[in-house]
């Protein structure tokens, strides 16, 4: 069996999702997100990081997989994005993981059966991929689905 943290990078909100894999059948552990409070980005890049770690340590995933920054049209915050992703990163090969990335297509292409899917429709399938009864906020919906694209192809 595998544990996996599936993590959807935001420098204000960063989603997170964990699932058990067992014989190739996904089973949902948790999901939520870390909100930043910090005013300045290294702090709010300091809380990214402390919460991934928080997440580690006590669910102890196997493998972390994250989303792949895409080109946002404004550049400076992708920029942003890319460092929050980079924390995060960080906080898993500090904790001893191996870090999996994904396309956002290509996790929507194994959560939807479309790459360019809705948010909504991702939080549908999450939904029912995992046999969950309510629907996930659209960042941990998201967080799940990274996880649960690794466990497809990681």
């Amino acid at each position: 069996m595998s544990r996996i943290l599936g993590i959807d990078p935001g420098s204000r909100i960063t989603g997170f999702g964990i699932i058990d894999v067992y014989k190739q059948k996904s089973l949902y552990v948790t999901c939520g997100c870390i909100r930043t409070h910090a005013t300045t980005l290294p702090l709010r890049l300091q809380e990214i990081y402390n919460g991934v770690v928080t997440l580690i340590k006590e669910y102890q995933p196997t493998e972390l997989a994250i989303e792949q920054v895409f080109m946002h049209r404004n550049v400076a915050s992708a920029l942003i994005l890319g460092q929050a992703r980079g924390v995060a990163m960080v906080a898993g090969v500090q904790q001893g993981l191996t870090i999996y990335e994904y396309a956002p297509n290509q996790i929507k292409k194994a959560v939807v059966g479309q790459g360019h899917a809705e948010k909504t429709q991702v939080q549908q399938m999450v939904k029912v991929l995992l046999n969950l009864s309510s629907l996930p906020s659209a960042d941990a919906a998201d967080a799940l689905a990274v996880a649960i694209c690794h466990a497809h192809f990681g």
